[in-house]
């Protein structure tokens, strides 16, 4: 008899425990940040100083590419959002429940070119890289000067005999594609920017400039298309302790 009693304890301990998590996740403290508080604080002065300086910081990459290559600029992305943590996960959790707000920054260029210049405009890019505390990271080295020399028609493939045509360099910052300039397969052509779903700063910001500018525009006028894309940035943290990060 004890023993059922002591087994029956045990089982309404266990259950009481579940109870009190369930009654934990749904406290305050464990909720999503409403859509309020993730404007608000979307919106602080320490939000918009990481935004602004974050934003500088991509342009000026962007920039440095139309300064110092010989790619022109004819199309710039700009992506900002900002979004509410989840409800505390207690287990399996991905990480979005550990901060009320993060917030990221997108930036993606369009470049135009000459196809029949395509070695010299690599060429030139990587002249950009081999400066010191150059923002373009695409120096000569070894298998992008055979790039180089390939679209020179001078070498191979540097990606290997019956490779596909090389169209991109990649870096951990940063990923350079442009048009295949041998290989006249349309769908391999660099795509449209997906269309801005809305705006509603602070929250979401989303611009294109210029606004009607397209990459078909830039085919039509320079012949090929380079894609710069900077990634994500995650510009603007608060954590469930209230401790917040900027970049």
């Amino acid at each position: 008899m004890g023993r059922h009693h002591r087994r029956a304890k045990t089982v309404l301990g266990s259950l009481f425990t579940v109870a009190l998590l369930a009654v934990s996740a749904c406290s305050a403290g464990n909720r999503a940040p409403s859509p309020k508080t993730v404007r608000k604080l979307a919106g602080s002065a320490e939000a918009v100083a990481a935004r602004d300086k974050t934003e500088k910081i991509l342009r000026a990459v962007v920039q440095a590419y139309s300064d110092h290559t010989p790619l022109a600029l004819g199309l710039v992305v700009v992506r900002d959002v900002c979004r509410g943590g989840t409800n505390k996960q207690w287990f399996d959790s991905a990480g979005d429940d550990q901060y009320k707000i993060k917030c990221s920054l997108y930036v993606t260029a369009y470049y135009g070119a000459d196809p029949r210049r395509m070695g010299d405009v690599l060429d030139g890019v990587m002249d950009a890289g081999d400066r010191p505390a150059s923002q373009i990271p695409f120096d000569h080295g070894g298998y992008r000067s055979n790039l180089v020399e390939y679209y020179r028609e001078n070498g191979p493939n540097p990606s290997g005999p019956g490779a596909p045509e090389p169209t991109q360099m990649s870096d951990p910052s940063q990923i350079l594609s442009w048009d295949p300039v041998h290989d006249h397969n349309t769908r391999l052509l660099i795509e449209e920017p997906e269309e801005c779903p809305y705006n509603d700063p602070p929250v979401v910001r989303c611009s294109t400039e210029p606004e009607a500018g397209t990459v078909a525009q830039i085919r039509r006028r320079y012949g090929m298309v380079f894609k710069l894309d900077l990634g994500s940035s995650d510009y603007y943290i608060v954590y469930r302790s209230g401790q917040s990060h900027t970049r």
